[in-house]
């Protein structure tokens, strides 16, 4: 019962990542130029070249916002790592044998005593 929670968890959160597979591009890529702006904001040295960048930087800041459902594509991601973990450590329940000798050694005992 639990690998069939685990595996419906597994297929909602496949789901999940797949459906927002092009906003986490998008998120990525935003991320990754709104980094390159403000190293250049950092390193320009004239009030145009500042401005330049600041404003390359708040544009690609709101065009990353607009990217912000791509965080149920991340934590989905998570999940279903989570689920792979869980699966591949969860182990088969074993159940111990009663020895059948176990009970005659304590009725045997219980006849002894009563002759």
């Amino acid at each position: 019962m639990k690998k069939v929670g685990l595996f419906l968890i597994g297929a909602v959160a496949a789901i999940v990542l797949f459906a927002n597979a092009g906003p986490m591009v998008g998120l990525a890529l935003g991320l990754v130029i709104l980094y390159v702006a403000f190293k250049g904001f950092v390193k320009a040295e004239t009030p145009f070249k500042k401005w330049l960048w600041g404003f390359i930087g708040v544009v690609v800041l709101l065009t990353t916002v607009s990217n912000l459902p791509a965080l149920a594509g991340i934590i989905a991601a998570v999940v279903l790592y989570i689920v792979y973990k869980k699966w591949n450590s969860s182990s088969p329940i074993k159940m111990e044998k009663e020895d059948p000798f176990k009970h005659f050694e304590r009725q045997w005992a219980d006849l002894n005593q009563k002759q």
